[in-house]
This record gives structure tokens, C-alpha cells and sequence, in this order.
């Protein structure tokens, strides 16, 4: 069974807000320190929205990416590239798009909604509509058993199963696979080996999934197996074929959702966001004029806390006993507007103090950045084309 793995990505669309501070590069911070993590740029993924106008790309990358490490990311604990300087990316997605039906694509509940919201965009293009398999290539490239994501993502990593299965279905077809399992059995040691047959047998026919997790455990402590004898042990325990690619799963992660100064969703497009490295006194000017509740008209009219989208920053910056005061003030019209605001911008210029230091280094010095880069990519590739030498090779594509 492969280690556990973390991976997840983002499209550049350059300086992050704090939308994405909170929704997504904390909790990447904190993955970093106890799985091995690889976080990329999808910059391909970037052309299948913006291909007519790709000068913005390569300046928003570089962006990004320094906000990445401002917020925490560290190179030393997890492996940060760029998805297009991999280029086992675009083979894994080109090949996986050979026995992914096209039904499949066209049901993808985002394809149809996307393009109604963007019927501005000629969005009638092969990469828009192949994009899921290039989202389960860069996953399944590196075998990622965990993929971090929103509810709104579960369905794109639920394809991802369905196209890894169907990959090992089609292509897992070891000449001799039973006999082959059946011998690494015999490295097991009789012992285990019987233990392992008994187990089998109780999943298969009896459908004990503690049988299931039993025999993984065994086959994982097994410190006598080849790592191929390992994938066939495992896909012999489960009743299928050689395991070639790993079936991924959905990590939920709880994220704030944090409303923009016009209390719509935190987004540049709509021109409402604050940034992660957003200049203090421009961060003071925007909660200030950020809109609160419509029935505060007068200082003197009471409000509802529930009603303004300056309480949701609140529940994401200020402790428990600001909130209590907020509540209460608000509602009895003893605190204003702006005395609510407040703690939120002191909050928000504590936060992003650390974070303006941490990126100025790359910013004065922009080849540490470029050089972490280049080594994230060396990794990274190293770890994909494992996969794509046994991809490769159950296509019958690894000959000479």
C-alpha cells in the first residue's frame, strides 16, 4: 500500500486574499506537519478559463506563490511547484483520457453551471470540458490518497475514484496475476501467509471489511515484500487487479466563509476583497467603509449582529467576550458601527503583520523564491514518473 499523501492545488489569479488564507493555506500549514504534502500551481488548469489572454499567468504564478510561503508553506516540509514544469501532468491526462467515457464529463455538475456563469467566455473548448481529467491526472500522478477540499469539491474527487477504477479495471491485467500474488504470498512466511489467505477469505466471501483492514495492516507491517509484491497482495486481499492508481479521498476542510466588503462572497472579480498583504491603512479604509447592517441607518438605530457581514469577520478575528460585547451593543444601539469594526482591524493588522515580513525577503530577493521552485519541481517529478513508468507499462507503452 503507498504511504499516505496530501495534495491539493490552486489556478493563479495572483495576490491571495484573506478568502484564501482561511479557507485553504491555514489548513495546508497545518497538513504540512504531519503528512508529506505536495501543493501546486495549476497554471494548465488556468488555460482552460483564460487561454486568450495568457500574459496574466506567468505574473500571477510568482504572486501566488510568495503569499504560499508568507503564510507558512514551508519547502523544508512540504513540496510546493508549478503543475506545468512536471510535464508527466499532461501525459498522466492525455492517457486517462483515452478510457474516460465522455458522459461521464458532460454530467460534472460544475460544467453547466460554469458555463452559464461565464457565457461571456467561449468556454466551448476540449480543455474545458476534459478539466476533470486533468484534475485526476495531477492527483493520481502522485498516488495522493488525501486531497483537502470544500463540499462544493467532493463530486471532482469522486470522479477521480471513478477514473482511477476504471484505469485498474482496463489495465491492471498482470499476465499470471494469481500465480504471481500466490508466490508473494510465499514471501510472507507461512504463518502470515495463512493469516493472510484466512482474511482474504472472510472479505471476500463473507464481506468483513474488519477482515479488509485487517489484512491491510498485515501487508503494510510486511517488511519482506517488494513494493510490487505489495500492490498485487493488496488488489488479491481486495478481489481486483494489480493496483496502478490510487483512489483518492475527499479530506473535508471547515472554512469560513468570509464575506467581501459588499457582503457577497470574498472575491477579486467582484472587487470586494482584502488582501493578504493588503497595505495598513488601506485595511483600515476598507472595514471602515465596509457595509454593516442596512437598518443602522442613524447611530442611535438598534441592529442585528446576524444581519452584517462585518459579524461574520468577527467570528473568524475576535474572541468570545468581543462577540459578547458586539452582540450587545449592536442590538441596543450602545456601540456604532464603527466601534464594532474595530477589534476586526486591529485583528486583521496583527495577523498580517508577520505575513507582509515573511514575504518581503522574496520580494527583495526574488531567486530564493525561483529556487525553491526548482527544487519543488525536481521533487515533484521524480515522484510522478514512478507512476508513469507503471502506467506506461500496463498500457503496453514501456517497450523497446
Amino acid at each position: 500500500m503507498y504511504p499516505v499523501r496530501v495534495l491539493s492545488g490552486m489556478r493563479p489569479t495572483g495576490a491571495m486574499h484573506i478568502g484564501h488564507l482561511h479557507g485553504a493555506l491555514i489548513n495546508w500549514v497545518r497538513l504540512q506537519t504531519e503528512y508529506p504534502c505536495f501543493f501546486f500551481v495549476a497554471d494548465y488548469h488556468a488555460l482552460t478559463t483564460a487561454y486568450e489572454d495568457p500574459d496574466i499567468i506567468g505574473k500571477s504564478v510568482w504572486e501566488m506563490l510568495v503569499d504560499w510561503l508568507a503564510a507558512g508553506l514551508d519547502p523544508n516540509q512540504s513540496t510546493i511547484f508549478i503543475q506545468s514544469r512536471v510535464p508527466e501532468h499532461a501525459e498522466l491526462s492525455l492517457l486517462l483520457g483515452m478510457s474516460t467515457p465522455l458522459g461521464w464529463l458532460e454530467r460534472v455538475p460544475t460544467y453547466k453551471e460554469q458555463l452559464e456563469r461565464l457565457s461571456q467566455k467561449d468556454l466551448l473548448t476540449y480543455g474545458f470540458l476534459g478539466y476533470p481529467v486533468m484534475q485526476a491526472a495531477d492527483i493520481l500522478v502522485y498516488r495522493a490518497s488525501m486531497v483537502p477540499v470544500g463540499e462544493d469539491q467532493v463530486p471532482h474527487i469522486e470522479m477521480t475514484r471513478e477514473i482511477a477504477r476504471r484505469f485498474n479495471h482496463l489495465f491492471g491485467r498482470e499476465p499470471g496475476f494469481e500465480q504471481r500474488a500466490r508466490e508473494a504470498m510465499r514471501r510472507l512466511g507461512s504463518k502470515r501467509a495463512k493469516l493472510y489467505e484466512e482474511l482474504r477469505t472472510r472479505y471476500q466471501e463473507q464481506g468483513d471489511d474488519t477482515a479488509l483492514e485487517q489484512g491491510r495492516a498485515l501487508l503494510s507491517s510486511a517488511q519482506s515484500l517488494s513494493l510490487g509484491d505489495r500492490e498485487r497482495l493488496f488488489g488479491f486481499l481486495e478481489g481486483s487487479r494489480k493496483l496502478i492508481l490510487v483512489e483518492p479521498h475527499a479530506r473535508l476542510t471547515k472554512s469560513p466563509r468570509l464575506p467581501g466588503l459588499d457582503g457577497q462572497k470574498m472575491s477579486k472579480s467582484y472587487n470586494n476583497a482584502i488582501a493578504m498583504r493588503e497595505d495598513p491603512a488601506e485595511v483600515t479604509r476598507k472595514i471602515r467603509t465596509m457595509q454593516t447592517d442596512p437598518a443602522r441607518v442613524r447611530r442611535n438605530d438598534p441592529g442585528n449582529p446576524e444581519l452584517c457581514p462585518v459579524w461574520q469577520l468577527h467570528q473568524v478575528y475576535t474572541d468570545e467576550a468581543t462577540h459578547a460585547w458586539v452582540q450587545h451593543g449592536c442590538r441596543t444601539a450602545a456601540i456604532g458601527c464603527l466601534d464594532c469594526k474595530q477589534p476586526v482591524i486591529d485583528a486583521l493588522l496583527r495577523e498580517q503583520g508577520p505575513i507582509r515580513e515573511r514575504a518581503q525577503q522574496y520580494l527583495d530577493d526574488p531567486t530564493l523564491l525561483r529556487n525553491i521552485v526548482a527544487d519543488g519541481c525536481d521533487k515533484a517529478r521524480k515522484a510522478a514518473q514512478e507512476t508513469m513508468r507503471d502506467v506506461r507499462e500496463a498500457m503496453g507503452l514501456q517497450y523497446t
